[in-house]
């Protein structure tokens, strides 16, 4: 299985996780800043800075582009009960 490493440079902490990993899941268990709300996509509340690594995250669905849309997130800005890392590369992250 494929695996990507999640940096959280507002911790300073970094983890290899498998493809498929959303990301909150990773924030809660490291202790990161990136909080959340609904866990569903629909609220915002864990909109989050991607510093690097977008093109190892899944492709946002339209839920979460419209969530985006409505918080005026820039496009280095993703929610992190939605994004989930593909692997093969490394992901830089710190909450919004």
């Amino acid at each position: 299985m494929a695996k990507g490493k999640l940096s959280f440079t507002d911790i300073d902490v970094t983890v290899t996780v498998p493809a498929g990993t959303r990301v909150i899941e990773v924030s809660e268990k490291v202790g990161a800043g990136i909080i959340y709300g609904c866990r569903e996509g629909d609220c915002g509340t864990c909109l989050m800075k991607v510093e690097g690594g977008m093109e190892y995250l899944s492709e946002p669905t339209a839920l979460e582009d419209k969530v985006l849309k409505e918080n005026m997130a820039g496009k280095d800005m993703r929610c992190a009960c939605q994004a989930q890392v593909l692997g093969d590369g490394e992901v830089k992250v710190h909450p919004a």
